[in-house]
């Protein structure tokens, strides 16, 4: 069940995914979401933890607080108190959609970045190639499992879109060759509701088909800590 306090934003990322984003350590999260009931995630069918991209907004606020010396009640207090306002806002200015060269854009080299599109379909690789070059990341499709199982093993991506029906079912597999193989960021997508298996495979977030281009592209950037708002931090240390 969600928290009634979040917003209306759909579990997208697993635990392990806000491990890696945040830093924060999953038995803090799991304490956090225990003993002040604030952002609590989402949970999937067989029980997996599933983070809005509200709930990231959040988890970031509260670190920061923590960061700058309040106890973490009093960080959750001051976040129950900013989301209790009538904008209900955390002082995070949410860009509409990444632009290169707007204001927005953090000062990244998004070409360093390759994403490797494991797709049954050529027409839906083809949506995703185009929003993700127009971000400016080399992007390469791979329809056949045996290709990317391949590169994969021999030269891994900085983050994989896994189609779940690639070859009849085969999306699950690859999520557990690239969790073997390497530690990059596994995006899993499907027109089914896969994402407990999807999860339990290795996947750090699960979208369902069709594809949102924003929230896609969003998706992609935060799992490879280049959003806007999650790098914020980070840019002014």
């Amino acid at each position: 069940m969600v928290n009634p306090m979040d917003g209306d934003s759909k579990g997208v990322y697993s635990i392990g995914a806000v491990v890696r984003m945040l830093g924060i350590p999953a038995q803090t999260l799991r304490a956090w979401e225990d003993r002040y009931g604030h952002i609590v995630p989402a949970r999937s069918a067989g029980g997996q933890r599933l983070y809005s991209r509200d709930q990231i907004d959040q988890l970031r606020f509260v670190r920061e607080q923590v960061d700058s010396g309040l106890q973490p009640a009093d960080a959750h207090r001051l976040l129950a108190e900013r989301r209790s306002t009538p904008t209900g806002v955390l002082g995070i200015e949410r860009p509409a959609a990444h632009r290169s060269g707007s204001a927005m854009t953090p000062d990244i080299d998004e070409a360093a970045f390759v994403i490797l599109i494991a797709e049954r379909d050529p027409y839906a690789a083809d949506f995703a190639d185009y929003f993700l070059r127009t971000e400016g990341y080399l992007v390469r499709i791979m329809l056949d499992v045996p290709d990317v199982e391949r590169m994969l093993k021999q030269d891994p991506p900085d983050l994989v879109v896994i189609d779940l029906m690639m070859a009849g079912g085969a999306g699950l597999g690859l999520c557990r060759t690239a969790r073997k193989y390497t530690s990059i960021p596994i995006l899993a997508v499907s027109v089914l509701d896969s994402g407990d298996t999807a999860l339990e495979s290795g996947a750090d977030a699960f979208l369902q088909k069709p594809l949102e281009p924003l929230q896609f592209v969003s998706t992609v950037r935060d799992l490879l800590g280049t959003s806007a708002f999650l790098r914020q931090r980070s840019q002014r240390k």
